[in-house]
């Protein structure tokens, strides 16, 4: 009966820092950039696109250029999004992978 109560404690005591990454995760934001920082994108903790800021400089250029530079900014974002993220979850579960589970990203 000991060990069944030791591995109850140990799955409440997964529970509570997995609470308490998941608050940690919605506030991280991340900024991903393309064109040598001529387009920045700021994600939140959520995957929620927060600002885009683009650099005058790069509006002078082609419509699909911008647009291509857009999407890698945002790829940029959500890939260090993803790594903290992952980082986030390993701190709280002492680095024990749980089969099945994967964020919303």
């Amino acid at each position: 009966m000991t060990d069944f109560s030791k591995i109850l404690d140990k799955a409440r005591e997964l529970e509570n820092k997995m609470r308490e990454s998941q608050e940690k995760i919605k506030n991280i934001q991340v900024q991903g950039t393309s064109g040598s920082n001529s387009v920045t994108v700021t994600l939140d903790g959520e995957g929620e696109m927060q600002k885009i800021e683009i650099s005058n400089e790069i509006l002078k250029e082609e419509k699909s250029i911008v647009e291509d530079l857009i999407v890698a900014a945002h790829n940029n974002a959500k890939a260090q999004l993803k790594s903290k993220t992952t980082e986030e979850i390993s701190k709280a579960t002492g680095g024990l992978g749980i089969p099945g589970f994967k964020w919303p990203l």
